[in-house]
């Protein structure tokens, strides 16, 4: 089995904090998610995740205006230059200290950052003016200047459309205007005027007018006008000069009256005149300016609206709110979502593969499931019948029906084709469900619990509870059918696995004695040995048949990794993270998975007891757990520094507040609970091609897969590939094969159309059998344009069915990523079909004369046959006597036959 794992993609969380970003054309939305950033494909409906990551949560994320360059910076003010197009970052940098806001000009040459109440403008590391996208200068950041004015941090730069000015809002109630360059006759300007911190300001198209957003939900509007007296006072006195006493000056004051909510973040499309702010309880409003009319108000969240933006034809409206993790791209002329998706706002608990391995579902504390779509990475449909938190899933394996365990008493069984709850199970009594298991033939589910020690089964066919399984003297903490389906195996925490005959007569058990409580097991896909990890950090296998233990590994040392920040001891000597919390079996049983609380992820070789490989997590240091060694300056008298409640002394009123309950312990946002989230893995599973893995953690749910694209193509380094070498190949050669791999290497669409209709039928099976892999989705996709385009259609019919024959296990495996060909061939077919049926329909009565005419041919031709056969040596027709078919005489009928 191959091991070298990548991680791929993050799903299950969609926005954390910090801003939102579309890219120059519109298409596209960068999101900070923890310390990395997630991009979402608008208009193909699909996300992937940059590779880089921080070393904290990322605060501001900017890009270039031609799109080429991200530059992210977290908490720390530590900044990684990344290519966008190639996905690779390319500088890391140091602010020094926290980054507030950050904005690069239009001109792409210079980006402004706000450091508290300092504003810095430096020098972009690139060649703007470039004909080759993604040309760089590997130059360092070079500073231009730096300003200080502001008594209070900066939250918001704009720049001028030349690039000559930029404005900066802060929170000590001003905004401020700079130049890039020294101007003449330009001074640094101060719009005061505002009670409360100023959120956002912006130019108008014409920069002849100033907006400026405040918390307090004032617009203000400013123009360099001279005051009103003046004005009047210059009629009369027309020596006067005319620039004297000008100043930018507010001409019109209007607020946005929302009640008791404040304005969290607004954001100006000057090319429209668009104005849209978002207020803290959840609500946004869109204003058309100058004249403040209100085009339409909606409330798309519960909670904050913590960050707003518009892209660039001002069609679209993104939204971001960091409490329960939403993320919102709204197009206001059509009323409609372009993007909702929200992440779990609680860990969590546990994840499942669909049969498929298209899919994956997750269940959390906060009641809900969600089904994530692994190829567009976005969640598809999310359910929330259960009203507690959500502890296990498992799905059947024939048909897509999801079974769900609930802390609030039921097991629920959910149909994904009509995403419906068709069935509940209940117990007698009420009880907590903390894990599940459910028969491969799909007939019967089982549960635990950790208020009972019975395990209860139920029938799904008819939802009636068939059994109660007791024997343990425990809470049951895991359960799992054998693959085989003739067995049951449960573990508790009495320090006992039992193997139950739950459908022989006698319904016996098999117990296990094990040295520390269960914390979870696996059965082997061949069902023939059972592993059990528990509390102790051991991982101990067993054989299913004989219930005898094989081996043991000891797996303290590989699972033990970080520090939290309350801890005493060292990482090494802690406890709490030296066992294995969830383990799985990889698709071919040659490996073992193994996730618990801490960084890492073990890879493990079932016949060796080697560990082949370990995946670290995070290296978010926002996250307790992350580092090995603790910062002594962080250690006062009172406790570590990260759990000290500073939230008393916070300057923002509403941050002051404390809504947290008494005693609480779960539900709700984590950070009201903790300071600082604690890394963890809480459940991990083999895709059903073995070709992925994903580990549901603390940041969200990490994908992990093999790089299965062609690492090496023979082609691709012969500099001699010509039209005319490809031409010779194919006519001189009569190497189909080659010719058509080199016509896509060229990539010229005539020579491929003539490499294609040059090849005979009969060697299509042998050229499409040979062909390497990474050119079958090139081929399909042509393939089905030329079933569309030409007249040949058996020919191209044959090209499918090839494919389809030679290549069908590789298409089935990589549905996901062939979607689009695959729905390219299905129409292109279904489209042959209905031009043949119409053709057919229309013709009907054609067919049938020309049938019947072939009919009368065949029964001349007999006769002359019997002519030719008694004797005559000598047969001749003359045209003449050849009556048409008609009755009328001519010589449009029969050929004449000489001797």
């Amino acid at each position: 089995m191959k091991t070298d794992f990548k991680f791929s993609n993050l799903l299950g969380t969609v926005y954390c904090q910090g801003n939102l970003l579309f890219s120059p054309d519109g298409t596209h939305l960068y999101s900070p998610v923890g310390n990395r950033v997630s991009v979402f494909n608008l208009v193909e409906n699909k996300s992937y995740t940059l590779p880089f990551a921080h070393r904290k949560n990322i605060d501001r994320i900017g890009l270039t205006p031609r799109g080429n360059l991200l530059l992210s910076i977290d908490e720390d003010g530590h900044a990684i230059l990344t290519n966008v197009l190639r996905r690779i970052s390319i500088y890391h940098f140091s602010f020094r200290s926290k980054v507030t806001a950050l904005a690069f000009s239009p001109s792409g040459r210079h980006f402004a950052v706000g450091l508290g109440r300092r504003t810095e403008v430096w020098q972009v590391p690139s060649t703007p003016d470039a004909n080759t996208e993604g040309e760089l200068e590997f130059a360092p950041f070079v500073r231009h200047h730096s300003h200080m004015g502001h008594f209070d941090d900066v939250r918001y730069i704009e720049w001028s459309t030349d690039s000559r000015f930029f404005l900066t809002a802060s929170k000590d109630l001003t905004t401020r205007i700079w130049s890039l360059d020294a101007e003449e006759g330009f001074q640094p300007t101060v719009l005061s005027g505002h009670k409360q911190a100023v959120v956002g300001a912006w130019f108008s198209e014409d920069q002849e007018t100033i907006y400026t957003v405040s918390k307090d939900g004032a617009v203000f509007t400013w123009k360099y006008v001279k005051p009103k007296n003046r004005i009047e006072d210059d009629r009369m006195d027309e020596d006067d000069d005319e620039d004297a006493d000008m100043r930018w000056r507010i001409v019109e004051r209007h607020y946005f009256m929302q009640g008791s909510a404040h304005v969290r973040c607004a954001s100006f499309h000057a090319a429209s005149n668009l104005l849209v702010a978002g207020y803290s309880d959840g609500i946004f409003a869109l204003y058309e300016m100058p004249d403040f009319n209100n085009i339409h108000k909606l409330s798309i969240s519960q909670n904050d609206i913590d960050f707003v933006t518009i892209n660039q034809s001002g069609e679209w409206l993104a939204f971001g709110a960091s409490k329960l993790g939403q993320l919102l791209v709204w197009e206001w002329q059509s009323e409609s979502y372009i993007l909702k998706q929200q992440g779990h706002f609680d860990s969590m608990n546990s994840l499942v593969y669909s049969p498929d391995g298209q899919r994956i579902i997750t269940t959390a504390d906060d009641g809900k499931i969600k089904v994530w779509d692994i190829e567009s990475g976005f969640c598809i449909v999310t359910f929330t019948e259960h009203t507690s938190g959500v502890t296990a899933c498992e799905f059947a394996k024939k048909g897509n029906v999801l079974f769900t365990a609930s802390l609030d008493g039921s097991i629920r069984a959910w149909d994904l084709i009509r995403y419906r709850n068709f069935r509940t199970f209940t117990a007698p009594t009420r009880l907590s469900f903390s894990c599940m298991s459910v028969d491969p033939s799909g007939e019967v589910v089982a549960a635990g619990s950790l208020d009972s020690f019975d395990i209860h089964i139920w029938s799904v066919q008819t939802g009636q509870v068939l059994d109660q399984l007791a024997g343990h003297e425990g809470p049951v903490s895991a359960l799992a059918f054998a693959p085989s389906g003739d067995s049951l195996v449960s573990g508790s925490w009495d320090r006992t696995a039992r193997i139950w005959s739950i459908f022989s007569r006698t319904q016996t058990s098999e117990p296990l004695q094990l040295q520390a409580d269960i914390l979870d097991i696996a059965v082997r896909p061949d069902s023939q040995q059972l592993a059990v990890s528990t509390l102790d950090g051991q991982l101990t296998f067993w054989t299913m048949s004989d219930a005898e233990q094989v081996a043991g590994l000891d797996g303290r040392r590989d699972a033990s990794g970080g520090r939290k920040i309350s801890d005493r001891r060292t990482a090494a000597n802690v406890s709490g993270t030296k066992s294995f919390n969830t383990i799985r079996y990889s698709t071919d049983g040659s490996c073992i998975l193994a996730g618990g609380n801490s960084k890492y992820i073990c890879l493990y070789s079932v016949t060796t007891m080697v560990m082949l490989k370990k995946f670290t997590v995070s290296v978010n240091l926002s996250l307790s757990g992350t580092q090995e060694f603790l910062n002594s300056k962080l250690l006062t008298e009172a406790g570590p520094a990260g759990e000290l409640d500073s939230q008393g002394e916070e300057s923002d009123r509403e941050n002051r507040r404390d809504a947290r309950l008494p005693g609480s312990k779960r539900g709700g946002d984590p950070s009201a609970r903790k300071k600082q989230a604690e890394v963890r893995v809480t459940s991990v599973g083999f895709s059903p091609a073995g070709t992925a893995f994903c580990a549901a953690s603390t940041e969200g749910l990490l994908i992990y897969s093999l790089d299965q694209t062609v690492q090496f193509d023979p082609f691709d380094l012969n500099m001699e590939i010509t039209p005319t070498s490809t031409l010779a190949v194919l006519d001189q050669e009569k190497d189909y094969l080659k010719a058509l791999v080199m016509a896509f290497r060229l990539n010229e669409a005539g020579l491929i159309k003539r490499v294609f209709q040059a090849v005979p039928h009969t060697e299509i099976p042998l050229v499409v059998g040979d062909l390497p892999t990474v050119y079958v989705s090139r081929l399909l996709r042509f393939v089905a344009a030329q079933t569309e385009e030409s007249p040949h259609i058996e020919f191209c019919l044959l090209w499918i069915k090839a494919l389809v024959d030679k290549h069908g296990a590789w298409l089935g495996a990589n549905r996901g990523k062939m979607d689009v060909e695959l729905r390219v061939v299905s129409r292109a077919v279904s489209k042959m079909k209905d031009e043949i049926r119409r053709l057919a329909d229309e013709n009907v009565y054609m067919v049938d004369y020309l049938l019947s005419q072939a009919d009368k041919g065949q029964q001349k031709s007999v006769t002359l046959d019997k002519v030719i056969a008694n004797g005559n040596e000598s047969v001749s027709l003359d045209m003449q006597d050849v009556v048409s078919d008609d009755g009328s005489e001519g010589s449009d009928g029969w050929i004449g036959l000489d001797d």
